[in-house]
């Protein structure tokens, strides 16, 4: 069975842990990233875990010819992992043409190119943001919550592309895919190699926290204590990026292993809701550093709470997300602090 998987985006945050768990199950991987939102020096971190270094090509995959020579020096690619996408909901509301460009326009080239070459499967990158803010009675969510209408133009981009996918799909026999609605992802890899490492201002919770730890913020901004939730700021189900990476892996196997549905849909979260506040607590606690925050406005696109039910990626994927929080908040500090000291010897 061909082994070699495409995954775009593999130099982000998500993708890059994902890497390092497929080549550590076997699996050759190439990586098509254009370094946009991600820097080289993550292939270094994956080659020190791993032992061995991925293929990577510096590729925007909005250039289809450039993207379409990747896939025809690697004919045996068995599937694509599309992580390749903008994915900042504040900065999507400030920039709606961009997230428009970019996140459709590589899907559709890659699911051509894929066509044209016979590779049929991908694992999409999705969100829970397709499911917009839940009614209280769907939630925790479950795949069979009803899609609602986007809260910003990054949700509404993975509405469209889940539907080009279901499109494609239909319209194509052979074609399989898996889509993945993450939570939250947060943390980093164990060996504090690899983790979220955002370009200029994090538009996500926890590097905004670790870089506030270490000085390098004055404070971090809390966007609201006025929801509809305990302590008044937002709940999100934070899920370990490790676990999330697995999740991947166990929806690949069972495209190529198992005869599936064309197409699958999973949550894949923890099962359990964490405001802000309390992430921030749970900061403290796991690191003994003190956070200095304050409370701001609300931020537009912002949901007021969701969590996850992951029953059917626990029972159909065989995977769960089993990682204690204060370890996850310990792995992102960590991690900061590698960012730190690699800093201090440059």
């Amino acid at each position: 069975m061909k082994n070699r998987v495409l995954v775009t985006g593999g130099a982000g945050y998500i993708g890059s842990h994902t890497v390092v768990e497929l080549m550590q199950t076997g699996y050759e991987v190439v990586i098509v990233d254009n370094l946009s939102n991600s820097d080289i020096s993550v292939i270094d971190g994956i080659e020190q875990i791993v032992g061995k270094r991925p293929d990577f090509v510096n590729v925007d995959c909005q250039d289809y010819v450039s993207f379409e020579n990747v896939i025809k020096k690697y004919d045996d690619l068995c599937a694509a992992i599309h992580f390749a996408a903008s994915k900042a909901v504040g900065e999507s509301v400030e920039k709606p043409l961009l997230y428009y460009r970019n996140n459709i326009t590589s899907l559709l080239n890659l699911l051509e190119i894929m066509q044209n070459h016979g590779i049929h499967n991908i694992v999409f990158s999705s969100s829970c943001t397709v499911y917009g803010q839940p009614s209280d009675e769907n939630l925790p969510v479950t795949e069979k919550a009803p899609r609602l209408e986007a809260l910003s133009p990054y949700g509404n981009t993975k509405h469209i592309c889940e539907d080009i996918i279901c499109d494609q799909s239909r319209a194509n026999s052979s074609f399989k895919a898996i889509l993945l609605r993450y939570f939250n992802p947060i943390g980093a890899h164990p060996s504090a190699l690899i983790g979220e490492l955002p370009n200029g201002v994090p538009n996500n919770l926890l590097p905004f926290v670790t870089q506030t730890a270490a000085g390098l913020r004055s404070e971090l901004k809390v966007f609201g204590d006025d929801y509809n939730t305990p302590d008044g700021s937002c709940i999100r189900d934070y899920i370990y990026v490790v676990d999330l990476a697995k999740a991947h892996v166990a929806a690949l196997e069972r495209m190529l292993k198992v005869d599936s549905e064309p197409v699958e849909v999973f949550n894949l979260g923890t099962g359990k809701g964490l405001s802000v506040l309390e992430i921030v607590r749970g900061f403290e606690q796991a690191t003994g550093v003190k956070l200095p925050y304050r409370i701001v406005g609300r931020r537009e696109g912002d949901i007021e709470k969701v969590w996850a039910d992951p029953t059917k990626a626990n029972t159909v994927l065989h995977w769960k997300a089993e990682t204690p929080t204060d370890q996850i908040l310990l792995s992102a500090w960590r991690w900061q602090q590698h960012l730190m000291s690699k800093a201090n010897k440059q």
